[in-house]
């Protein structure tokens, strides 16, 4: 992990938010801080943010909103989401709109950190990846073309389709290995994802997001098909594009 990554932490609450930019910056890190969605814009304009440490309920807009406001702007800045104990909903809702992570209030700050290391091993090792080379570097699978180089998404209709770094990273191990069951535990290891844990569901999320994006029915989808007690399929044939 970058010693010299910065971290902005989003909290209304200020001892917390003293109390983790102090356990941060003992352990190398740079940490600015934010009380709610005002500052923390005003900061990601003025600094270079590595990641965001984003509580869940904050005045005015809240986390998800905010959470949804930078995908949709297609900023890709990995988000640990800060949500209160006992909230599955909100949860899985903060990792649908783009969250990387969670770790439920009341936290251990050395459970947090180890969340933020994880994270970003993940961004930097898909950012240290090499480039694919240019020929071949698009895939077809039926009427849709990814471009593995410039990681863009055309659909059938040939408008492109924003995808977040977690959405393209899974989709590449799909057309990468098509027609073939993957189980939840490899699907989280070719994406280089975070090591699973019981109940883990973000991989389960990443999919229905990909389905969305694919237009793959969430009643019966047809595309990428869920395997009872296996995992997912990709139906679709993959060729060069």
């Amino acid at each position: 992990m970058d010693t010299n990554a910065h971290i902005l932490v989003v909290d209304d609450d200020r001892e917390i938010r003293d109390l983790l930019a102090r356990f941060l910056a003992r352990h190398g890190l740079r940490v600015t801080t934010a009380k709610d969605g005002v500052e923390m814009m005003k900061q990601l304009v003025e600094r270079r943010i590595d990641l965001i440490v984003l509580d869940l309920m904050l005045p005015g807009e809240d986390g998800l909103v905010l959470t949804r406001r930078l995908r949709e702007a297609r900023q890709n800045i990995p988000i640990v989401m800060l949500t209160a104990m006992g909230e599955d909903t909100d949860r899985i809702v903060g990792l649908e709109m783009g969250a990387d992570d969670y770790v439920p209030k009341p936290f251990n700050p050395r459970e947090l950190l180890a969340r933020i290391k994880a994270v970003l091993r993940r961004v930097h090792s898909q950012a240290e990846e090499p480039a694919p080379p240019a020929h071949g570097a698009k895939i077809r699978f039926q009427d849709w073309v990814l471009d593995l180089t410039t990681r863009d998404l055309v659909g059938p209709d040939g408008v492109m389709i924003g995808l977040s770094a977690g959405e393209f990273s899974l989709l590449q191990v799909f057309v990468e290995h098509p027609r073939r069951v993957l189980s939840r535990d490899q699907l989280l290891d070719f994406a280089r994802g975070r090591s699973a844990v019981p109940f883990d569901r973000s991989i389960d999320i990443q999919v229905s997001r990909l389905r969305r994006r694919l237009g793959d029915g969430a009643k019966d989808p047809q595309l990428i098909k869920t395997v009872r007690g296996g995992g997912y399929l990709f139906t679709a044939e993959v060729e060069k594009a």
